[in-house]
């Protein structure tokens, strides 16, 4: 036996030892994704060529365009008179728990947009409604965090949904959908109990400005409505122009033009309001993307994209779940800790509905397993987003707390709540639905 699952999670763990170790996270994952390779007996040579490759992944530099954009459209949103103004919007709707509304509700919704490090849209605003000065950097760094992660169980503009559904073919749409949606039900609840409500006379108690004006609200949240509306709109035109695109590259290239026409709409709003030369006030367009912080998101995203596509190449993750299945462990076990080892490795859904999924469906189609579509569905998907959520490696945290600068160790207590619960919730939905012959 190879052990592949004790390589994986030796050099996951060096990983974060070297991050501890104050070497930035995406030199230490490019080194991790080397390691994995060359550990999992792939040759100096191949090695290189992977690493290589990796940086010549089409995928990569569309995410690292995508990341830009965003970082851009982020600023114009996020500017002191504009946030300010969606802020007093959200706050005049919600009325006395308006503060409230905004911590909760504007992370949902950006989180409608299946962006890379899209928590960082919503961050600003979640600081703006904390008061600024009131909330720990750890708890401002959860809820933002978990409120941007509410739809990806079941929105099927994520790919990990996409490759989910694909995956457990034989399950109707609906029934997939139906299953899933209670998780965002609960997810929503789990926050406001667990994050949200014990800061409600807090932040009814502060100061509300409900001045503003209401169309002026509605466009500035226009961009964000752009990018959402070309993620529904173009995929279909640029298959049929482009189809020998990858879907995954297609997709951001959707996003990338929903971005860049977001661009224009602000760039119009700039000259409109200003006369000045690009944005609303007066700063040159793209002019913080070489701050220390903007290259530190940048070059973590590109770290991540790195040990992805090399952790891909290893073999080692097929490998490790060929092993726990093997091993001799309950079939039910192996369906909550493949997915689970996958999200937390990878820190995307596609990571473990992409690795794991296919195992599971063997797992399930093994005579006698007892395991049904919808009940392994289920429980997979719960573990393996719970896996995803506390991965040190999901761009959205990463983002997050570096913005906040808040300890990861901190946030995660935050967090274990919620995420226990989800836990508990997946594996007793999953023997209700083994008991219905689901």
């Amino acid at each position: 036996m190879n052990y592949a699952v004790i390589k994986i999670l030796m050099v996951f763990a060096a990983v974060l030892i070297l991050n501890r170790l104050k070497l930035n996270l995406g030199m230490a994952l490019i080194l991790g994704g080397i390691g994995l390779n060359l550990w999992g007996g792939l040759t100096v040579q191949i090695t290189v060529s992977n690493l290589g490759n990796a940086f010549l992944n089409t995928e990569l530099w569309f995410f690292i365009l995508v990341m830009a954009l965003i970082i851009e459209v982020d600023h114009y949103m996020t500017e002191e008179k504009n946030s300010a103004e969606i802020v007093a919007a959200t706050q005049r709707w919600g009325g006395k728990h308006g503060r409230a509304l905004t911590l909760m509700s504007l992370p949902a919704v950006m989180g409608l947009i299946p962006s890379p490090a899209g928590a960082l849209f919503s961050a600003p605003f979640v600081e703006q409604a904390s008061g600024r000065e009131d909330g720990s950097p750890e708890w401002k760094t959860a809820v933002n965090y978990w409120f941007r992660h509410l739809w990806e169980y079941w929105w099927p503009l994520y790919p990990g949904v996409i490759i989910a559904m694909s995956v457990f073919s034989m399950i109707p749409s609906w029934q997939f959908v139906s299953v899933q949606i209670p998780y965002t039900i609960l997810s929503i609840t789990l926050g406001y109990l667990f994050l949200v409500r014990s800061h409600i006379p807090r932040l009814a108690g502060i100061s509300v400005n409900t001045e503003g004006d209401n169309r002026r609200a509605f466009f500035l949240l226009t961009p964000l409505l752009i990018v959402l509306a070309s993620l529904f709109v173009l995929p279909l035109p640029l298959s049929r122009i482009l189809p020998g695109m990858n879907m995954q590259v297609r997709k951001l290239l959707a996003v990338v033009l929903g971005l860049v026409m977001a661009l224009l709409l602000i760039v119009w709003d700039g000259r409109r309001g200003k006369g000045g030369p690009t944005v609303s006030t007066g700063r040159k367009m793209f002019s913080t993307l070489f701050t220390r912080s903007s290259l530190s998101i940048q070059f973590s995203l590109v770290g991540v994209l790195v040990f992805q596509f090399m952790l891909e190449k290893s073999g080692l993750l097929p490998a490790a779940g060929k092993e726990l299945v093997s091993s001799g462990i309950p079939l039910v076990i192996a369906v909550a800790i493949l997915p689970f080892l996958g999200g937390m490795i990878t820190g995307i859904a596609s990571g473990f509905t992409g690795t794991a999924f296919p195992l599971l469906v063997g797992l399930m189609n093994t005579e006698g397993s007892g395991l049904t579509p919808l009940s392994t569905l289920v429980l997979g998907y719960g573990f393996g987003y719970v896996g995803l959520l506390l991965s040190p490696v999901h761009l959205c945290l990463l983002v997050t707390r570096d913005y906040f600068s808040a300890t990861l160790s901190k946030v995660y207590m935050q967090l274990l709540p919620g995420v226990a619960v989800i836990l508990i919730y997946s594996i007793v939905v999953h023997f209700v639905l083994r008991v219905l012959g689901w």
